[in-house]
């Protein structure tokens, strides 16, 4: 098994309370991971194409994505449909962290490219163990491109 290093992950949730859930959830499962965060689909699309803002100095690329499918301005199927379809972005992971259970959802990430499907827990302890699995399956395990 390879060792751990610090990787970045962006997580794209227009929640506040969920972003802030997933950042104690890294915390309690001490996670060394850089974690950065952005609202919505079209912040997510900036952040990655350094665009309104985001440069390559203040938006580093990340290693994982973990996206919502719900979100305002751009969802998450158009956002996974662009990343899959651009050449620079295509081989991040990207993992759909949503509260769908909705078989048409879970079929059409798969479709769009996604490389998992997770459905968001209801409890905090339940997200700290996803997350910790995450972390395990992504970093631990798997070799990603640099």
């Amino acid at each position: 098994m390879k060792t751990e290093k610090s990787i970045h992950i962006l997580l794209a949730d227009d929640d506040e309370d969920d972003r802030l859930l997933t950042k104690q959830a890294f915390e309690e499962a001490k996670l060394t991971n850089t974690l950065s965060f952005v609202k919505d689909g079209e912040e997510l699309m900036d952040y990655l194409n350094f665009r309104n803002g985001y440069t390559e100095k203040n938006a580093k690329r990340p290693s994982l994505i973990l996206l919502d499918l719900n979100m305002p301005k751009k969802d998450g199927r158009e956002c996974l449909k662009e990343v899959k379809t651009n050449p620079d972005l295509k081989h991040i992971p990207i993992v759909v962290l949503t509260t769908s259970k909705s078989e048409q959802d879970i079929f059409k990430s798969y479709n769009l490219g996604g490389n998992s499907f997770v459905v968001k827990p209801f409890t905090f302890k339940e997200l700290v163990e996803i997350i910790s699995s995450l972390n395990e399956y992504w970093f631990k395990i798997v070799e990603l491109p640099s």
